[in-house]
């Protein structure tokens, strides 16, 4: 017997949608110059990139974790494709594209190819170590004070020895971006960036943010 399949409204309306935003990124980039495949490819550049960020973004929110590098990325991919069907709407001349709009095109690779690059080696939170197990408990020392009486005293434990904290390592792209940020605040300000200031910039954890300053001091 064949079976009947039933369309999903929401699907074929995500399919549309996709179609539609695909090619006015497509008719965007070919009207700022770039030919051929050139103009084919802008599009899947951004749709990978929106879709890369919310991956990131869901991963790190399970996580308990920072999202706000994630969050910039998604927003740049989602400006790129709502700006093409904005400027394919009729309110831009496609035979005549702005100086600025050209450039931005131009340079759209460089900053998905920095945004990819941030999203995949971000440092993913360490899981917490199995716990130790329980010691076994000593036998209670009986200690006769009084004839015909006798207390329970337990034997002194001995001091447990700490145990070092795992190595941070940060990714060698990770750390080349904190060194351009670093660079421009101390060019902003004059002083070098503290590490709670990186932490917050980077969006990273604290002993990741530590170890990413040991490197640039």
């Amino acid at each position: 017997m064949t079976r009947l399949v039933r369309p999903d409204a929401v699907l074929v309306q995500a399919v549309i949608a996709g179609a539609l935003s695909f090619a006015h990124l497509h008719d965007l980039a070919e009207a700022a110059g770039q030919r051929g495949w050139k103009a084919w490819a802008y599009p899947v550049s951004v749709d990978l990139l929106l879709v890369a960020a919310w991956h990131r973004l869901r991963t790190l929110r399970d996580a308990g974790e920072p999202s706000r590098s994630a969050w910039s990325w998604f927003a740049v991919a989602l400006a790129a494709s709502l700006g093409a069907n904005v400027a394919t709407a009729g309110l831009l001349d496609l035979g005549d594209v702005p100086d600025w709009l050209r450039i931005l095109v131009a340079g759209w690779p460089a900053l998905a190819f920095l945004g990819g690059t941030l999203l995949v080696h971000r440092p993913t939170p360490p899981s917490d170590p199995d716990p130790e197990p329980a010691p076994a408990p000593l036998p209670v020392v009986e200690q006769e004070t009084e004839p015909g009486v006798q207390v329970a005293q337990a034997p002194a434990l001995p001091a447990p020895a700490p145990v070092p904290a795992p190595a941070v390592t940060a990714p060698p792209a990770l750390v080349a971006h904190a060194q351009k940020i670093a660079a421009d605040h101390r060019t902003r300000t004059g002083s070098d960036i503290d590490t709670e200031t990186l932490r917050a910039r980077l969006g990273v954890p604290s002993p990741m943010a530590e170890a990413i300053a040991a490197q640039l001091a």
